[in-house]
């Protein structure tokens, strides 16, 4: 399979120039780094642009550029073309500790220390202790080919101590290098930052620029979920037009699976309008004689009809779904929704008032439950599956947990028992007074 890989890159003209002089298929070592950089980034383009076959050349590129980097000739830094392939692999998910040996072993001072120092630094993991240092550094760089990288490693340090800053330098990173991986991952973790500082007006618009663009990564589903938290949390203002114009850049499958998670969100949220709105754009959107999404739709319903007057029918639609039709995490929600319903339905006894009901329902276990799939319960998400190497150039969270681990940590569930809870208190108040 490599081998047939292998020998597809070196005839490629995107990629490496067969002519006289040049290296042949059985010396691609002796390539000069940043011919073979250049490869890759062409392959890790073509990924986030819907190619998603090309991961597992881009798997092969990074190693082979890793043993290139390792055994060039200290001489070959001197050409500072070579310098900057070396960043970029660093930074385009490449081996760290292949960018701490060159460091280590630069005694001609070809990489800029604060560059190299920054970037070990960050991926060490101690990413906010470079942003003052690299951002004095990476103006200079701006121009240049690693210049992109930088603003995005910027951008990554900034997000957690300064969110509108983080986005300027993802700003720029999508300024200098349109259309490439570069600009995917600026984009989709701008769009998660305009959320959690609470800026909508620039949250749909990046959503609309990656909407237009990379529908088709393989971490579009990580956009969805943030979409999704953007659209319910600003649903009731006004945003119904931003939304429908982000929406009309997804086919009916994308479409589907976003109401879906708008539905399942606004329930848990409380949100009943929302969620019965969205439940029933995502029937409306399932294909003939696809019964999944229907169920989905249905459970979603009844689950945001739970806190509602209508507990009883609400209590006894979700009840009838078969496990088989639900996802864990979803087979979690619904329990959690039953526990609801019967401490609200519960006739007051002498210890009412001090009645208490387990925060989470035993559920047990299945290994290697995927938590994309699981978001909506249908296991086929039509925005893609992440993968590790499709990351590049940051490293990104696994997205492969257990089950039990994926609902031991679903705030979703702990937020719908927490407003169940609520709901329970306020009935026992009532139940005070009217004891008086």
């Amino acid at each position: 399979m490599l081998r047939r890989l292998r020998s597809a890159l070196m005839m490629s003209v995107l990629a490496i120039p067969l002519s006289a002089g040049m290296a042949g298929a059985n010396d691609l070592e002796e390539l000069a780094p940043f011919k073979m950089i250049r490869s890759l980034q062409y392959v890790q383009d073509s990924v986030v642009l819907g190619d998603h076959s090309a991961i597992e050349m881009q798997r092969f590129m990074l190693g082979a550029i890793d043993k290139r980097l390792r055994a060039a000739d200290a001489s070959v830094f001197r050409d500072p073309r070579n310098v900057d392939a070396a960043l970029v692999y660093a930074m385009s998910g490449g081996n760290p500790e292949t960018l701490n040996y060159l460091a280590d072993h630069d005694v001609d001072g070809n990489f800029d220390s604060r560059v190299t120092d920054a970037l070990r630094q960050y991926l060490g993991g101690k990413g906010g202790l470079i942003v003052e240092s690299l951002s004095k550094a990476a103006p200079e760089y701006r121009n240049s080919r690693v210049g992109p990288y930088l603003f995005l490693i910027l951008g990554n340090a900034a997000s957690q101590q300064d969110p509108v800053g983080a986005m300027k330098f993802y700003d720029w990173a999508r300024l200098m290098a349109p259309g490439t991986i570069i600009e995917e991952a600026a984009l989709r973790r701008s769009v998660y930052l305009a959320v959690q500082a609470n800026l909508p007006e620039k949250g749909f618009r990046y959503a609309l620029n990656y909407a237009r663009r990379f529908l088709t990564s393989p971490y579009a589903s990580q956009f969805a979920d943030v979409f999704v938290e953007l659209a319910v949390g600003h649903f009731e203002e006004g945003a119904h037009e931003r939304i429908s114009e982000i929406l009309t850049f997804m086919d009916a499958p994308r479409q589907r699976e976003v109401y879906l998670r708008v539905a399942r969100r606004a329930a848990i949220s409380g949100k009943q309008t929302l969620a019965k709105l969205a439940s029933e754009r995502a029937e409306q959107l399932a294909a003939d004689g696809a019964s999944e999404p229907r169920v989905l739709a249905n459970f979603y319903a009844g689950l945001a009809a739970v806190p509602s007057s209508d507990v009883f029918a609400a209590t006894q639609s979700i009840a009838a779904i078969p496990d088989a039709e639900l996802s864990p995490r979803d087979r979690a929600l619904r329990d959690a929704a039953k526990a609801v319903a019967d401490a609200v339905v519960r006739p007051p006894d002498d210890e009412s008032l001090t009645q208490a009901f387990s925060a989470r329902p035993v559920v047990p276990a299945t290994p290697n439950e995927d938590v994309e799939g699981a978001e909506t319960g249908s296991g086929m998400s039509p925005f893609g599956k992440p993968t590790a190497q499709a990351s590049a150039p940051t490293a990104e969270e696994t997205t492969q947990v257990s089950a039990d681990a994926a609902a031991a940590s679903d705030p979703a569930h702990d937020g719908f028992v927490a407003k169940g809870r609520s709901k329970v208190d306020e009935i026992d108040a009532l139940l005070r007074g009217e004891g008086k």
